[in-house]
């Protein structure tokens, strides 16, 4: 599924989700990933989906939205992967330049040391920049990337991309306890962010099931110390670790509008039970795809949580 969505973001609204990367081809494996770990773990640009099919799904979406009164504030490309894996992104991005809707990116930054890609990225409106570690064996832990990859080579690509982008930029540092949020990591990673200038510092923490069950977020303490730590360095720094709410658009058909957007965004069982409501449909639906093994119920720190089965 090329789109899903709108679904409500913490920083963008209502995003319509643009899915150009299949399912799970990425250049990390984050151990905090929501998705669960990267089955294909690969760095080579490749042609993934046509930009016209993208356009066109794009297009169908705003469509329905439109009918049924559901706004939508930005294009977002955060699909099954990392979104620059796709040799097509900026040729994607000019197309979608004609809906007249603002464009986001949300990357890994894995790629950015790769000067066409950050020449295609910067043709977004916004652009959030993954920043989980700036020291190699945290960074090696934490976000577990391909071979090939440079840790050094990498932030010299987002010190580039910051120094040319003419979009809002903002950057995203995940926090999980035990890995990377002592207080010299956080102050390495706070003193990086400071020579980018970014619009924003979002510090987030994991909300939704992760690729490794060991995985928990930081203490409260611990959060409250990273906040002054980034604070210290630069201005705007904020949390993003509040729950987005419940406002999933209804597009037309149940079972599609659940499974393409839980596949790269898992809903909390009382924002299914919303979505339901405002579909007009009842549970039946949801169970209907449990049992056809489409769909995945899990716990996740006292919470229930539904997700597109991804893999067999």
């Amino acid at each position: 599924m090329l789109t899903f969505g709108p679904v409500p973001s913490r920083r963008l609204g209502q995003s319509l989700g643009i899915n150009n990367i299949p399912p799970k081809t990425c250049s990390y494996s984050c151990v905090y990933c929501q998705l669960g770990r990267t089955k294909k773990l690969e760095v080579e640009r490749r042609p993934f989906y046509q930009p016209a099919d993208i356009l066109k799904s794009v297009y169908s979406k705003i469509e329905s939205a439109e009918k049924r009164g559901e706004s939508i504030d930005y294009l977002t490309f955060v699909p099954d992967g990392e979104p620059s894996l796709d040799i097509n992104l900026g040729k994607t991005i000019e197309a979608l330049q004609a809906t007249g809707k603002k464009i986001a990116v949300i990357t890994n930054s894995s790629l950015l040391w790769h000067a066409p890609t950050r020449e295609e990225i910067k043709k977004a409106d916004w652009v959030s920049v993954k920043i989980d570690a700036v020291s190699k064996e945290t960074w090696r832990k934490i976000n577990r990337p391909h071979r090939s990859l440079e840790l050094d080579k990498i932030l010299n690509g987002i010190e580039l991309f910051a120094q040319d982008y003419r979009g809002k930029l903002v950057t995203e540092t995940m926090l999980v306890r035990d890995l990377n949020d002592s207080e010299k990591e956080m102050a390495l990673i706070a003193q990086f962010l400071k020579r980018l200038s970014p619009g924003t510092s979002y510090l987030s923490i994991p909300t939704r099931p992760p690729a490794e069950k060991w995985v928990q977020p930081p203490t409260e303490e611990t959060l409250i110390r990273a906040f002054h730590v980034f604070k210290s360095a630069q201005s705007n720094v904020e949390y993003l670790i509040g729950y987005e709410g419940n406002a999933f658009a209804f597009t037309g058909d149940v079972k599609n509008d659940l499974l393409s957007i839980t596949a790269v965004h898992p809903m909390r069982e009382e924002a299914v039970d919303e979505f339901l409501h405002k579909a007009e449909a009842d549970w039946s639906a949801v169970d209907q795809l449990i049992e056809n093994g489409l769909m995945v119920k899990k716990q996740y720190q006292d919470k229930t949580f539904y997700a597109r089965k991804l893999f067999a």
